[in-house]
């Protein structure tokens, strides 16, 4: 607030500076040339002498208005020469927001000698830096969506013109119907992650929250996964207390099949997976490690972004929606999720909700 006030002083000493510098100015000109004049005896300051005519009187009354009006004429074109050269700041501003509406989020902006147009330029500036961020992952979503999309779809429409063909093996029959069946289940589980999520996202209030046993609600969630971990041979180590929690059961649960199934998905042959769930000063928290290959920085940092995948040298068995759910559901809960993760040292998904 103090440095605000500051700023703001400033300002309003630049603009009494420059008001007060162009009547001073406005003042030594009229000045100057009203002792010009009488110098050279165009006028009198000093009146007439009383013994002239009455009509004659009002010469200095005259004189005076003369004078006035040339004040405000010269006042008024100083004003209006010095308000252009002190405007040229605003003007690059709008220029500047012009080229952002266009589409230019690139541009830049740099205002110096006044502190709230310094302010000004710095906020424009981080201002352009997010919409460009913004705009880079609505480009990247529309691209990372559009492949996700096209790659299932141009597969099953090849495998259905060779089915048109006479010359197939029944092998070759049945082999290109399941090709057909598992990427039309795939397109039908992007399309619910992706609806599932712009759901979440539209969601602002959580309605029908009844009491539920967390603890309960995760072993469930456990048993339903346990296809895919039984597959892989993890060993699961789990330490979960007895929690009643309010809330949406099904909004909860896509919470822990999410983080489980992520955990599962990069986790090695016989590897180990532990969870717990624990009451803390702060809420809840549910815990979640894996002995997965981890993140770097990097990584870290854009999982939450709508299909990002991580490493590239992985395999793509998901569609990088999951842990973008995952993040909003909790951010309704009023939650909190965090990661812990070193490469080559697995990764901690670690999720508080309100008690």
């Amino acid at each position: 607030m103090r440095n605000f006030s500051k700023k703001r002083f400033s300002l309003t000493i630049t603009l009494v500076i420059f008001v007060f510098g162009v009547m001073m100015a406005t003042f030594l000109v009229v000045g100057g040339i009203t002792a010009l004049l009488d110098f050279i005896g165009v006028i009198s300051l000093t009146g007439h002498p009383a013994d002239e005519p009455r009509e004659n009187n009002g010469l200095p009354l005259f004189t005076i208005f003369c004078l006035f009006g040339l004040c405000i004429l010269l006042g008024t074109s100083l004003t209006a020469f010095f308000s252009k050269k002190a405007l040229d700041p605003i003007r690059k501003v709008i220029e500047a927001t012009h080229q952002v509406a266009g589409g230019d989020f690139s541009v830049k902006v740099d205002l110096k000698g006044i502190g709230e147009l310094e302010e000004l330029s710095r906020s424009f500036n981080k201002m352009t830096k997010e919409l460009s961020s913004i705009e880079t992952l609505r480009s990247d979503f529309v691209n990372n969506f559009s492949h996700q999309f096209k790659t299932p779809i141009v597969s099953v429409r090849g495998f259905a013109k060779l089915l048109k063909e006479s010359n197939l093996t029944d092998e070759e029959h049945r082999e290109y119907l399941d090709i057909i069946i598992t990427e039309s289940e795939r397109l039908a589980e992007l399309s619910t992650n992706v609806l599932t999520l712009s759901k979440y996202e539209n969601l602002e209030i959580i309605a029908d929250k009844v009491p539920f046993r967390l603890d309960e609600q995760i072993r469930r969630t456990l048993v339903l996964m346990e296809p895919k971990w039984s597959a892989k041979e993890l060993i699961l180590n789990v330490d979960l207390v007895d929690v009643i929690y309010i809330g949406k059961e099904d909004l909860i649960q896509q919470i822990w099949l999410n983080l489980l199934d992520n955990a599962i998905k990069f986790c090695g042959r016989g590897a180990s997976i532990h969870i717990t769930l624990a009451n803390v000063d702060d809420g809840i928290r549910f815990t979640i490690q894996d002995d997965g290959p981890g993140m770097d920085d990097q990584t870290k940092a854009s999982i939450f972004v709508q299909f990002f995948q991580g490493d590239a040298s992985l395999p793509k068995t998901g569609y990088g929606l999951g842990l973008p759910i995952v993040k909003r559901i909790v951010e309704l809960c009023g939650g909190e999720i965090d990661v812990k993760s070193e490469p080559g040292k697995g990764s901690v998904f670690i999720v508080v909700l309100p008690g």
